[in-house]
């Protein structure tokens, strides 16, 4: 027993001696430590020897195994040791040529806009708040003036999670949500990434952002929500910009109306961003009805307000004449680069 060690012994070290690389080293260590190993195979022949030998083929079992993984990792280390020279003598760095460039990222043009958007508002004394995008359908709805068997909660537009539970389809849940909390004067906006369950095209797409304004105060009127809307609009697409009022109907508002805003472009004379009509539509707002109040605790006989949302990636297609929606999606550094 003790020479076939010996011989298992010397011609490992010979064969690791041999060794120019990690893969050779490695089928050498199968060959004698692994599981059908040599070394291997003597301990399984350990219950043929004599139990008063046992002790003694052990301490030399183990004296060979402790041998060969020594030479092992000397052998390992030299071959490691020779690969890293010959990486380094590859790898020569001309300290004298120019250094590259690194590219350095700016923001998205959804999230300029959205500055810009945000500084005309904070100018005009607004606060920011944010909201939870897993939204109860009591927020996004029934507080909303929104019942429950209005077209608006139908699930081919929504998202449902649970009956009760949804993707917010809308930031107004978050003015439910801060009306409920009775503080007053309330003066914000509400940025955030709503769902609705469209086909992806030039003008939508099932995941998009919206900002939401809301002010809720005494003596407020349809006066001064037209009067902020003209102010945002020359503040953010140029002091010419006038905007129109157009009837409409939204639940949660009354009355309610669409906005629409002088192009900006060729000043109401008509081109290809407002079709020929001189006007681009921009948001939907009106004043808050008095059953969104009461239900959210507010008093109307005593408190008045007006609400508006406004499609952040509507504005920026606009203000950057971006003519599809999915380029703010896709991530195309030649489109990106360009902002």
């Amino acid at each position: 027993m003790k020479e076939k060690l010996q011989a298992i012994r010397d011609e490992a070290i010979s064969k690791l001696e041999a060794a120019k690389d990690l893969e050779s080293l490695n089928e050498i260590k199968v060959a004698i430590l692994g599981k059908k190993g040599d070394l291997t195979q003597v301990l399984k022949g350990m219950k043929d020897v004599a139990p008063e030998d046992r002790p003694k083929v052990g301490q030399l079992v183990n004296d060979t195994r402790t041998a060969i993984e020594e030479k092992m990792e000397t052998v390992r280390k030299d071959i490691l040791k020779k690969i890293r020279e010959e990486k380094m003598k590859a790898e020569v760095i001309d300290v004298t040529l120019p250094g590259t460039r690194k590219m350095k990222g700016h923001r998205h043009p959804n999230q300029i806009a959205l500055e810009d958007l945000e500084r005309v508002f904070i100018g005009m004394g607004y606060e920011i708040v944010e909201g939870p995008e897993v939204e109860y359908d009591h927020y996004n709805f029934e507080l909303l003036n929104i019942p429950a068997n209005h077209p608006a909660k139908d699930e081919q537009d929504t998202f449902y999670i649970t009956k009760d539970i949804l993707l917010r389809t809308q930031t107004s849940p978050v003015q439910a949500r801060v009306m409920e909390t009775g503080k007053m004067p309330i003066r914000i906006i509400a940025p955030g990434r709503v769902f609705r369950s469209d086909e992806v095209d030039a003008t939508h797409s099932p995941s998009f952002h919206q900002v939401e304004g809301l002010v809720v105060d005494k003596n407020i009127t349809f006066a001064d929500l037209k009067g902020t809307l003209e102010q945002f609009a020359r503040e953010f697409f140029g002091p010419d910009t006038k905007i129109k009022l157009r009837p409409h109907h939204f639940p949660f508002t009354e009355p309610s109306a669409e906005v629409d805003v002088s192009c900006f472009k060729c000043g109401g004379k008509g081109c290809r961003m407002c079709k020929g009509s001189g006007w681009i539509e921009i948001l939907g707002c009106g004043m808050v009805h008095p059953k969104v109040l009461k239900d959210c605790g507010i008093d109307p006989e005593e408190y008045s307000g007006f609400a508006f949302g406004i499609g952040l990636e509507r504005v920026a297609l606009l203000k950057y004449e971006i003519d599809d929606m999915r380029l703010l999606y896709e991530n195309d550094m030649r489109f990106l680069n360009q902002f």
